[in-house]
């Protein structure tokens, strides 16, 4: 870890993963697609294939080319994750029965809550006619 940390291409190091620096992200990208193959921009940066593993450049390449390709420069260069995420489906892409099953669902529960909140009013009710 304190060797990889130690080298300038690598931002961060953690037990699981390597983030590297977005310059030699772009880099790599570029040396990609100009023919040259992931392993050999790796060792060249100072990458020790025997610490970082032998797949890892294939895979990390992949996703900087599709990040590359699809958003250029900038999409290596600034931090990504996170943006766009669609998070969890709306309302209105749910089937017909779906909405319908979650509507019952909720209005069950808001009969519970309502039977609940009815007998703890007239136990309130019952405790201030004790105390007259």
């Amino acid at each position: 870890m304190e060797q990889l940390e130690s080298n300038p291409n690598v931002q961060h190091v953690t037990d699981k993963s390597i983030t590297y620096a977005p310059a030699f992200k772009l880099a790599t990208a570029q040396a990609y697609l100009s023919g040259q193959t992931p392993m050999v921009f790796f060792l060249s940066a100072g990458l020790d294939a025997d610490v970082i593993g032998h797949e890892k450049p294939k895979h990390c390449l992949k996703r900087w080319r599709n990040t590359y390709t699809t958003h250029g420069e900038t999409g290596l260069l600034k931090e990504q994750r996170g943006k766009g995420s669609t998070g969890r489906p709306l309302g209105e892409k749910l089937s017909t029965e779906e909405q319908l099953k979650r509507a019952e669902a909720r209005i069950k529960l808001l009969e519970v809550e309502n039977d609940f909140l009815k007998k703890l009013d007239a136990l309130e009710k019952q405790k201030m006619q004790r105390k007259h």
